[in-house]
Protein backbone atom coordinates (compact mmCIF):
# COMPACT_ATOMS: atom_id res chain seq x y z
CA UNK A 1 0.00 0.00 0.00
CA UNK A 2 2.97 2.40 1.03
CA UNK A 3 5.20 2.16 -2.10
CA UNK A 4 4.38 5.67 -3.20
CA UNK A 5 6.58 6.46 0.05
CA UNK A 6 9.71 5.49 -2.10
CA UNK A 7 11.64 8.41 -1.34
CA UNK A 8 15.66 7.86 -2.11
CA UNK A 9 16.85 8.85 0.75
CA UNK A 10 20.62 10.73 0.74
CA UNK A 11 22.54 11.65 3.70
CA UNK A 12 25.36 14.12 2.09
CA UNK A 13 27.94 14.68 5.22
CA UNK A 14 31.28 15.78 4.20
CA UNK A 15 33.85 12.59 3.05
CA UNK A 16 32.21 9.13 1.56
CA UNK A 17 31.22 6.09 3.31
CA UNK A 18 29.88 2.97 2.05
CA UNK A 19 26.06 3.22 0.70
CA UNK A 20 23.97 0.98 2.79
CA UNK A 21 20.21 0.47 2.27
CA UNK A 22 17.88 1.15 4.77
CA UNK A 23 14.57 -0.90 4.61
CA UNK A 24 11.41 0.87 5.64
CA UNK A 25 8.50 -1.33 7.28
CA UNK A 26 5.29 1.06 6.49
CA UNK A 27 1.55 0.74 7.37
CA UNK A 28 -1.89 2.46 6.05
CA UNK A 29 -4.46 2.85 7.31
CA UNK A 30 -7.79 2.29 5.54
CA UNK A 31 -11.63 2.11 5.62
CA UNK A 32 -10.69 -1.37 3.46
CA UNK A 33 -8.14 -2.89 6.67
CA UNK A 34 -4.46 -2.40 7.23
CA UNK A 35 -2.38 -2.71 4.35
CA UNK A 36 2.23 -3.22 5.28
CA UNK A 37 4.90 -3.20 3.01
CA UNK A 38 8.75 -3.34 3.06
CA UNK A 39 10.24 -0.19 1.46
CA UNK A 40 14.06 -0.42 0.42
CA UNK A 41 15.54 2.96 0.91
CA UNK A 42 18.90 3.96 -1.05
CA UNK A 43 21.23 5.78 1.69
CA UNK A 44 24.03 7.32 0.25
CA UNK A 45 25.72 8.46 3.89
CA UNK A 46 28.85 10.89 4.55
CA UNK A 47 30.56 11.95 7.00
CA UNK A 48 33.72 13.79 8.48
CA UNK A 49 35.69 11.27 10.20
CA UNK A 50 36.85 13.42 12.75
CA UNK A 51 35.66 17.00 14.13
CA UNK A 52 37.36 18.82 17.38
CA UNK A 53 34.78 18.90 20.97
CA UNK A 54 32.60 21.43 20.68
CA UNK A 55 32.79 22.36 17.28
CA UNK A 56 30.41 23.12 14.95
CA UNK A 57 29.90 21.55 11.71
CA UNK A 58 26.91 20.25 9.06
CA UNK A 59 25.03 17.79 8.06
CA UNK A 60 23.77 18.00 4.36
CA UNK A 61 20.68 15.59 3.54
CA UNK A 62 20.00 15.35 0.12
CA UNK A 63 16.54 13.63 -0.85
CA UNK A 64 17.21 12.50 -4.39
CA UNK A 65 13.85 12.60 -7.05
CA UNK A 66 11.46 10.31 -7.41
CA UNK A 67 8.04 9.29 -9.20
CA UNK A 68 4.38 8.38 -7.18
CA UNK A 69 2.90 5.86 -8.48
CA UNK A 70 -0.23 6.28 -9.47
CA UNK A 71 -2.15 2.64 -9.02
CA UNK A 72 -0.84 0.69 -5.59
CA UNK A 73 -2.10 -2.60 -5.26
CA UNK A 74 -5.73 -2.09 -7.04
CA UNK A 75 -5.93 1.60 -5.83
CA UNK A 76 -6.00 4.45 -7.49
CA UNK A 77 -3.41 6.69 -5.85
CA UNK A 78 -4.88 10.47 -6.01
CA UNK A 79 -2.72 12.35 -3.99
CA UNK A 80 -0.24 12.65 -1.03
CA UNK A 81 -0.49 15.23 1.73
CA UNK A 82 1.36 16.16 4.93
CA UNK A 83 4.40 14.58 4.29
CA UNK A 84 6.78 14.56 7.24
CA UNK A 85 10.29 13.24 7.38
CA UNK A 86 12.27 13.09 10.48
CA UNK A 87 16.10 13.02 11.33
CA UNK A 88 17.07 12.58 14.59
CA UNK A 89 19.90 15.10 15.86
CA UNK A 90 22.75 12.29 16.93
CA UNK A 91 23.39 11.83 20.50
CA UNK A 92 26.48 13.58 21.84
CA UNK A 93 25.88 16.66 19.10
CA UNK A 94 23.57 19.13 19.79
CA UNK A 95 21.49 21.39 17.15
CA UNK A 96 22.03 24.67 16.27
CA UNK A 97 19.75 25.40 13.15
CA UNK A 98 18.86 24.07 9.76
CA UNK A 99 17.84 25.23 6.25
CA UNK A 100 16.32 23.55 2.92
CA UNK A 101 17.10 24.54 -0.37
CA UNK A 102 15.33 23.45 -4.10
CA UNK A 103 12.66 20.69 -4.26
CA UNK A 104 10.32 20.65 -6.99
CA UNK A 105 7.03 18.66 -8.05
CA UNK A 106 5.75 19.69 -4.22
CA UNK A 107 2.99 21.85 -4.65
CA UNK A 108 3.34 23.78 -1.90
CA UNK A 109 6.51 25.54 -0.05
CA UNK A 110 8.56 23.12 2.37
CA UNK A 111 9.26 23.93 5.77
CA UNK A 112 11.73 22.16 8.72
CA UNK A 113 11.63 22.98 12.49
CA UNK A 114 13.23 21.01 15.42
CA UNK A 115 10.93 19.17 17.05
CA UNK A 116 11.73 17.69 20.39
CA UNK A 117 15.77 16.52 19.62
CA UNK A 118 14.56 15.62 15.91
CA UNK A 119 14.40 17.81 12.52
CA UNK A 120 11.59 17.53 10.59
CA UNK A 121 11.20 18.19 7.17
CA UNK A 122 7.01 18.86 6.24
CA UNK A 123 5.59 19.34 2.85
CA UNK A 124 1.83 20.13 2.48
CA UNK A 125 1.73 18.87 -0.79
CA UNK A 126 -0.54 17.85 -2.68
CA UNK A 127 1.32 15.64 -5.20
CA UNK A 128 -0.56 14.34 -7.25
CA UNK A 129 -0.32 10.08 -7.96
CA UNK A 130 2.09 9.49 -10.95
CA UNK A 131 3.82 12.82 -10.54
CA UNK A 132 7.76 13.04 -10.53
CA UNK A 133 8.83 15.54 -7.30
CA UNK A 134 11.76 16.52 -5.46
CA UNK A 135 12.16 17.04 -1.84
CA UNK A 136 14.48 20.02 -0.70
CA UNK A 137 17.77 19.36 0.86
CA UNK A 138 18.29 19.72 4.02
CA UNK A 139 21.43 21.45 5.93
CA UNK A 140 21.90 21.31 9.89
CA UNK A 141 24.08 22.57 11.40
CA UNK A 142 25.33 20.50 14.53
CA UNK A 143 27.94 21.14 17.52
CA UNK A 144 29.88 17.88 18.75
CA UNK A 145 29.96 17.08 22.37
CA UNK A 146 32.85 15.83 24.28
CA UNK A 147 35.83 14.20 23.11
CA UNK A 148 36.96 10.95 23.50
CA UNK A 149 33.05 9.78 21.66
CA UNK A 150 31.43 8.75 18.72
CA UNK A 151 28.37 10.52 16.75
CA UNK A 152 26.89 8.11 15.17
CA UNK A 153 24.05 9.06 12.61
CA UNK A 154 21.00 6.90 12.29
CA UNK A 155 17.12 7.74 10.58
CA UNK A 156 14.71 8.59 12.63
CA UNK A 157 11.82 5.49 14.06
CA UNK A 158 11.22 1.97 15.90
CA UNK A 159 7.58 1.53 14.92
CA UNK A 160 4.37 2.56 13.63
CA UNK A 161 3.97 4.10 16.68
CA UNK A 162 7.31 5.99 16.57
CA UNK A 163 7.50 6.87 13.13
CA UNK A 164 10.43 8.12 10.81
CA UNK A 165 8.34 8.81 7.73
CA UNK A 166 4.28 9.47 7.82
CA UNK A 167 1.97 11.17 5.07
CA UNK A 168 -1.76 11.51 4.25
CA UNK A 169 -2.62 9.16 1.03
CA UNK A 170 -5.56 10.12 -0.89
CA UNK A 171 -6.95 6.61 -2.51
CA UNK A 172 -10.11 5.30 -4.19
CA UNK A 173 -11.18 1.88 -4.64
CA UNK A 174 -14.40 1.75 -6.90
CA UNK A 175 -16.49 4.30 -6.49
CA UNK A 176 -15.18 5.32 -2.72
CA UNK A 177 -11.88 7.94 -1.95
CA UNK A 178 -10.45 7.96 1.08
CA UNK A 179 -7.30 9.33 2.69
CA UNK A 180 -5.22 6.73 4.70
CA UNK A 181 -2.20 7.85 7.28
CA UNK A 182 0.79 6.07 6.11
CA UNK A 183 3.56 5.64 9.09
CA UNK A 184 6.73 4.19 8.06
CA UNK A 185 9.98 3.25 10.06
CA UNK A 186 13.27 1.64 9.56
CA UNK A 187 13.80 -1.90 9.68
CA UNK A 188 16.49 -2.62 10.51
CA UNK A 189 17.81 1.00 11.15
CA UNK A 190 21.63 0.89 10.49
CA UNK A 191 24.04 3.28 11.39
CA UNK A 192 24.69 5.24 8.49
CA UNK A 193 27.99 7.06 9.90
CA UNK A 194 30.48 7.58 12.46
CA UNK A 195 32.41 10.35 13.75
CA UNK A 196 34.96 10.45 15.97
CA UNK A 197 35.09 13.57 18.49
CA UNK A 198 38.48 14.48 19.75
Amino acid sequence: MATYCSIAVTLALLTPAAPPVATYACRADTKFGRHTVSLRQAVDAQAPAVVPANSRFTVAVHLQPGTLPSEVKGFKLKEVRDLALRIPVPANSSYVSARLTGGSGLNSTPTVQLEGNTAVVKVAGPIPGGASYELPALSVRLKSGRARTTIETKLKGTSYDDPGLTLQAKIKWKFVTTTAPVSCYPDPNPVLTRTAVR
